[in-house]
């Protein structure tokens, strides 16, 4: 970040500024044809500003949309205001993931719960590369991306202090036979270990704890169940905020 200097003393006035990389997680309209917009960004976290013609240049529309990831300039009077945003260059996410109906509905899911979950402008660089990586994965099949958002919704739990642990059964404390996830506990069980109970437990399936091959859609919503169960009880319920209805509609995808 770089900072102006200034000299009260002489009535000049001080310029917080930095630059960075950002996602584009929401964009509302403000004013006459500006917009607020908030975005992820690799280094400064959930992060809102202003963007001067934001609502009306077809540029900057097109730059603003959820998933298109920016590079941004940031100035404000001070660190405390909402300050403003100059996008200097813009790439949209593949277009892959607006051909497909499930894709786009998983792209408006992440955004939305970046946008709910995360602490303003509290940095998440991991988040912020693994979002990217995420982006990237949207112009691969169906099956590929989809075992990647699973994997980001655990990530993103983990980020947050919510991981859960899927490496042993809590029952047995052994690492073979890994079929299920405690719901209360969310530590994995194991075939052995689940017995009468296996019914109230939560699929773990295997392309979570190593199988190579392409997850079918069977394995995929049972992955967005067991991420989605976390999300709403441990994650959302900390805030006032709900699942986004695009995340609810997710599994209907894959059914």
């Amino acid at each position: 970040m770089a900072q102006e200097t200034a000299d009260k003393g002489r009535g000049r006035k001080t310029l917080e500024k930095w630059g960075d990389q950002g996602i584009v997680l929401a964009s509302r309209p403000h004013g006459e044809g500006a917009a607020v917009v908030t975005l992820l960004t690799a280094r400064h976290g959930r992060h809102a500003g202003y963007v001067h013609g934001g609502a009306t240049s077809q540029r900057l529309r097109a730059a603003l949309q959820p998933g298109t990831r920016i590079d941004l300039d940031w100035h404000a009077q001070s660190m405390d205001q909402l300050g403003s945003f100059a996008v200097t260059d813009a790439a949209p996410p593949p277009p892959a993931a607006f051909d497909d109906p499930a894709g786009l509905c998983a792209l408006q899911s992440v955004c939305a719960i970046l946008d709910r979950a995360l602490p303003e402008r509290e940095p998440h660089p991991a988040l912020f590369a693994g979002t990217c990586a995420w982006l990237d994965a949207l112009a691969q099949e169906r099956a590929v991306w989809a075992a990647a958002l699973v994997f980001w919704e655990l990530a993103l739990l983990r980020e947050l202090g919510f991981g859960l642990d899927l490496t042993k059964c809590v029952v047995t404390n052994g690492r073979d036979d890994l079929a299920y996830v405690s719901p209360k506990s969310g530590g994995a069980v194991s075939r052995a270990g689940a017995g009468e109970y296996r019914d109230r437990l939560l699929r773990l399936p295997s392309f979570l704890h190593g199988a190579g091959d392409l997850p079918d859609n069977a394995d995929i919503r049972d992955g967005l169940k067991l991420a989605g169960h976390f999300l709403e009880h441990r994650l959302f319920a900390h805030t006032t905020c709900a699942l986004p209805d695009a995340r609810l509609r997710l599994p209907e995808f894959f059914a």
